[in-house]
C-alpha cells in the first residue's frame, strides 16, 4: 500500500474515532445529561442521537421508566401507642435529570434519601392513627397522605424526584405483642365459650323442666281418663250384675255363694265358723 493509501486509511480512522467520540445515542427508556469539565451544562430528554464535544463533554444516562424501592419492614408507634412492624415500598421516577444529579448523583443515594422520607411521612401520619385505622379501609387513606408529604418534602428540597406510589405491603405486631394478643383473643374466646356454654346448659335446664311438665300434665290425663274408663266400666258392670240379679235373685245368690267357697275353702285353708254363719247355709241344706 502506497502512502497515499495509508493517509487515506488513518484520515478514515481518525473521522470515526472524531465522529464516535462526539455523538451519543439517548433510547427511549433514557434522559441524559451533559457534563463539561466536570459541570452539567444540558439536560437531554428526547431520544435519538445527539452530538457533544469529544474529551470536554461526558453524558451521565438516568432511567425514565418507574423504579421501585422496597423499605426494610422498621417499628413505628400509632397514636393509640401501640408498636407495629410496617413493611412498605414505593414506586419512584427521575423528572429532573440535572436537580437529580446535584443532589444525590446516583440511584442508590436517590434510595437512602427516599427510604428516610418516606418512613418520616409514615411515623408522622401512624402518630397521628390508630392501629385500628392501619388495618381498616382507611389503610389507602394512610398510603395517599404518606405519598402527599414525600412529594411535597422531595419538591422542597429539590431532588428531581417525584413519588408516585407509597404502598404498605404488611403490617405486624411486634413477636412480645402478638403473643399477648393470642393470649388475650385466647381469654376472650374462653370466656365467650363459657358464656355460650351457660346459656346452652340454661336452655337446656328449660326444656328439660318443659318436657317435664308436659309429661306430668300428660301423665295426670291419662290417668283421669283411666279413672274415667274405669268408673264407667264398674257402673257398667253393676248394672249387668244387677240386671242379672233382677232376672234370677236366687240363682244369682247361690252362684255367689258358689264363688264365695272358692275364693274361702282353698289351698287346706282352716276356716274356723260359727254354726249360724251365712257361709254354712248351703252346705246345712246338702246335709
Amino acid at each position: 500500500m502506497s502512502n497515499r493509501g495509508y493517509t487515506i486509511l488513518f484520515s478514515v480512522i481518525a473521522a470515526l474515532v472524531i465522529i464516535r467520540s462526539s455523538t451519543y445515542l439517548v433510547r427511549e427508556w433514557e434522559q441524559a445529561i451533559v457534563i463539561e469539565l466536570g459541570k452539567p451544562k444540558r439536560t437531554v430528554t428526547e431520544a435519538g442521537l445527539h452530538f457533544k464535544i469529544p474529551m470536554i463533554e461526558n453524558v451521565v444516562r438516568f432511567e425514565k421508566r418507574l423504579l421501585e424501592y422496597d423499605a426494610e419492614p422498621r417499628a413505628l408507634i400509632t397514636g393509640d401507642k401501640q408498636q407495629v412492624v410496617v413493611d412498605n415500598y414505593s414506586r419512584w421516577k427521575i423528572v429532573d435529570p440535572l436537580k437529580f444529579y446535584q443532589s444525590v448523583r446516583t440511584v442508590n443515594g436517590a434510595v437512602s434519601r427516599l427510604d428516610d422520607v418516606i418512613y418520616s411521612a409514615l411515623r408522622e401520619i401512624l402518630g397521628q392513627r390508630t392501629l385500628k385505622d392501619l388495618i381498616s379501609i382507611q389503610r389507602s387513606e394512610i398510603c395517599q397522605k404518606a405519598l402527599d408529604i414525600s412529594n411535597e418534602t422531595m419538591a422542597r428540597e429539590g431532588y428531581g424526584i417525584e413519588v408516585v406510589d407509597v404502598r404498605i405491603k404488611r403490617a405486624d405486631l411486634p413477636e412480645k405483642n402478638t403473643r399477648n394478643v393470642f393470649a388475650r383473643m385466647r381469654t376472650e374466646r374462653e370466656q365467650l365459650a363459657k358464656k355460650y356454654r351457660a346459656e346452652g346448659e340454661e336452655e337446656a335446664r328449660k326444656i328439660r323442666s318443659e318436657a317435664e311438665k308436659e309429661a306430668r300434665i300428660i301423665l295426670a290425663n291419662a290417668k283421669k281418663e283411666s279413672e274415667i274408663l274405669r268408673g264407667s266400666g264398674d257402673a257398667l258392670s253393676t248394672k249387668i250384675y244387677a240386671k242379672a240379679y233382677n232376672q234370677d235373685p236366687i240363682f244369682y245368690e247361690f252362684v255367689r255363694t258358689l264363688d264365695s267357697y272358692k275364693k274361702i275353702f282353698k289351698d287346706e285353708t282352716a276356716v274356723y265358723l260359727t254354726p249360724d254363719s251365712k257361709i254354712l247355709k248351703l252346705l246345712k241344706k246338702g246335709q
